[in-house]
């Protein structure tokens, strides 16, 4: 009882406990993620463009999603401490918190960033293939290109693409299906045949013009006043090896296709600037492929097959791009395929699997795409809005196609490491140019059982 009023004093009331939400668990856990990629987003968009790749560690600056907090106000439960797992340091009150864990796993697989070369190493290999690039351009004259068509024997060429086309178009019809090539690729094909077996010989070591006589190499020599003019840039001489003779044999060794028109002689370097100069005379679309372990060949595209399609007249290879490194057993580094339009990386192409690659060291990954993007603008620059737009089609699927060649290849190689999966057989049935690389192979061994070799070539400016 109150002493002042009389009035009894009442006791409290004991308010019950306050229920806690049947989804608690669920918002904390929400709220926990949205401030932890809260953490993510900030320490990414403090830092310079050059640290994004490789973010250290996290930043303790957190801002807090308020609209996304739960709306009621019950504390959190009491939390049941996890048992110490052996091994792990065990943090104690008052300590320092340890550093948050490195993002550097998550970031692993981010695309390759374009950076511009900065080293001398890659500042060269830039300066050649900027230098390398300039050869197609070189096949855009129309007056030239007129004067190489003329070389051409264009009916029995055409006759022969005709009788080939008819055969393909036969052979679909039989089986219910699209034609395996066009026109056009047959005639690519006819012009191959004619230019190898009588169009361009092919010169080891040439014949003594005096008594016709083999001739022995003696080394280099620099090139007269004409030869420089008709832009050899190196000279091979050889002596005659008749003993009553012992005259001296130069071979220039030209890169202009015009010239090789009328000289129609030479190894791979000359085979393939003169058949590139005359697919282009013909109408095609034409690549020239440089490779960094001393060759090169051509590409033309293909309107029918929607790609562009391996082509090496030294050998009368088609659609082979496993002919080097299958059929000769090569390693490859840098193939890399020069246009009227463009460059491109087409080292997928022609290598599938480790054991067939060898190391790309003359410059980074992100440097070779910063080039390669540089060439392109360098070419595409003049052109009209539509045909860009048709070029980077060509070039998403030709990029599908190199992913679609990766794939084939891993399947390839997990197919022989399958239990019961035979070498032989697994072949036969996953790689599907393995049969066409098996021919390039006896055509090579006939090829080098005949004393040609297919890697002596012009060499281009720091080669």
């Amino acid at each position: 009882m109150d002493n002042r009023s009389g009035v009894p004093r009442r006791k409290p009331v004991p308010q019950p406990p306050q229920q806690l939400s049947e989804t608690w668990a669920q918002d904390l856990t929400a709220q926990f993620r949205r401030t932890l990629s809260t953490k993510r987003m900030n320490d990414l968009s403090r830092r310079p463009l050059s640290q994004r790749r490789t973010p250290s560690h996290l930043s303790t600056e957190v801002v807090v999603d308020r609209s996304s907090t739960p709306q009621h106000n019950a504390p959190p439960p009491p939390s049941r401490q996890a048992p110490p797992v052996p091994g792990t340091p065990q943090m104690t009150p008052g300590t320092p918190s340890a550093p948050p864990p490195s993002y550097n796993a998550s970031l692993r697989n981010i695309p390759i960033v374009p950076t511009a070369p900065t080293d001398s190493r890659s500042l060269r290999f830039r300066s050649m293939l900027m230098s390398l690039s300039n050869t197609p351009t070189k096949w855009e004259n129309p007056g030239l290109l007129d004067e190489a068509l003329g070389a051409i024997p264009l009916e029995r060429i055409y006759e022969k693409a005709q009788e080939e086309c008819d055969l393909f178009e036969a052979e679909a019809a039989s089986l219910g299906k699209k034609p395996a090539w066009g026109f056009q690729d047959c005639v690519i094909r006819a012009l191959m045949k004619w230019f190898r077996s009588e169009f361009f010989t092919w010169v080891n070591n040439p014949k003594c013009t005096a008594c016709h006589a083999p001739t022995v190499a003696e080394g280099m020599a620099a090139p007269l006043a004409d030869e420089s003019a008709r832009g050899a840039s190196r000279v091979e001489l050889y002596r005659c090896s008749n003993q009553y003779c012992q005259s001296y044999e130069r071979f220039p060794r030209y890169n202009d296709a015009f010239v090789l028109l009328q000289t129609r002689r030479g190894r791979v370097g000359e085979w393939a600037n003169c058949f590139t100069m005359l697919c282009r005379a013909i109408g095609s679309r034409v690549r020239w492929v440089w490779n960094a372990e001393d060759h090169v060949w051509t590409e033309v595209y293909s309107s029918h097959r929607k790609r562009w399609v391996h082509v090496d007249c030294c050998e009368e290879a088609w659609d082979a791009p496993l002919l080097y490194t299958q059929g000769w057993r090569k390693k490859l580094s840098y193939c890399i395929a020069f246009s009227a339009d463009g460059c491109a990386d087409v080292t997928r192409r022609y290598v599938r699997d480790a054991a067939s690659a060898t190391k790309r060291s003359r410059c980074t990954e992100g440097e070779l795409i910063h080039i390669i993007r540089e060439i392109k603008a360098l070419r595409r620059k003049d052109m009209d809005k539509k045909e860009r737009f048709t070029l980077m089609s060509e070039d998403t699927r030709e990029d599908e196609e190199f992913r679609r060649n990766v794939i084939e290849s891993l399947a390839f190689t997990i197919s022989r490491i399958l239990p019961g999966g035979d070498a032989s057989k697994a072949s036969q049935r996953s790689d599907p140019d393995a049969q066409k690389a098996a021919e390039a192979r006896r055509e090579a061994e006939i090829l080098r059982a005949r004393g040609r070799g297919a890697h002596d070539l012009p060499r281009g400016p720091g080669q």
